[in-house]
C-alpha cells in the first residue's frame, strides 16, 4: 500500500522497544514537526484554498497526536527532553528542487511530506504488531491509521497542482531516493525514523 522501496530493518522494532522513552520523545517531536510543516505550507501557499482547508485539519490532528504522545510520556514518568536532529527528514528535504515553477516546488514539498507520513505509518504498524506493551500497541495502531490517511492526502494534494503523470514520475524518483537514505542510516532504536 505505501509503495516504500525498502522496508524498515526488522531489528529496528526490537531496539526501539528497549528504548521506549527515547522513541516516545523522538515521536513527540516528529508530531510537532508534522504540525509545523503543515502550518508552513499554509503560510507559503495561502492562495491555494483546497490546500489550506485540507492542511488545517491535518495540522490540528498532528497537534493532537503530539499531545497524545506527551500523555504517553507522562504515564510512564518520562518528560519531553530535548529535540534531536532528524537525519532522515534533513536528507529528504535536500531532495526538494529549488527554483523553477512554484507548482513544482509545492509538489516536491507535498511528496516529501507524503514520504515521511508513509515511513511513519510503516514504523507505527511495526510497533503496533510487535511490542509487548498492549497500551502502546493500541496507541500505535490508531496512529498508523491516521498516518496512512495523511500519506494519501499529501499525494492527492500534489495531483491538485501538477499533472498526475508528473506527480507519479517524481514520486517514483523520491521513493528510490528515500530507499537510499534509509539504507545509509544506522539502525537506531532511539529515533522514529
Amino acid at each position: 500500500m505505501l509503495g516504500l522501496k525498502l522496508p524498515t530493518d526488522p531489528r529496528w522494532v526490537n531496539i526501539a522497544e528497549k528504548n521506549i522513552e527515547e522513541i516516545l520523545i523522538d515521536h513527540a517531536f516528529c508530531e510537532q514537526k508534522a504540525a509545523s510543516n503543515g502550518i508552513s505550507l499554509i503560510v507559503q501557499f495561502p492562495e491555494r484554498r483546497k490546500l489550506v482547508d485540507v492542511l488545517t485539519d491535518i495540522v490540528a490532528e498532528e497537534w493532537s497526536h503530539f499531545e497524545r504522545v506527551l500523555e504517553e510520556l507522562k504515564k510512564r514518568g518520562y518528560h519531553l527532553g530535548r529535540k534531536r536532529a532528524d537525519e532522515y527528514a534533513v536528507a529528504l528535504n535536500k531532495l526538494e528542487r529549488k527554483g523553477g515553477a512554484i507548482e513544482r516546488q509545492l509538489m516536491d514539498k507535498l511528496l516529501i511530506s507524503a514520504l515521511i507520513e508513509a515511513r511513519s505509518c510503516e514504523r507505527f504498524k511495526l510497533l503496533s504488531q510487535q511490542i509487548a506493551d498492549d497500551s502502546l500497541k493500541k496507541f500505535y495502531y490508531e496512529l498508523m491509521i491516521s498516518e496512512a490517511g495523511h500519506y494519501t492526502t499529501f499525494l492527492e494534494l500534489a495531483k491538485e497542482y501538477m499533472p498526475e503523470e508528473t506527480v507519479k514520475t517524481r514520486w517514483e524518483e523520491l521513493l528510490q531516493a528515500e530507499a537510499e537514505i534509509i539504507k545509509s542510516l544506522e539502525v537506531r532504536g532511539d529515533r522514529m525514523h
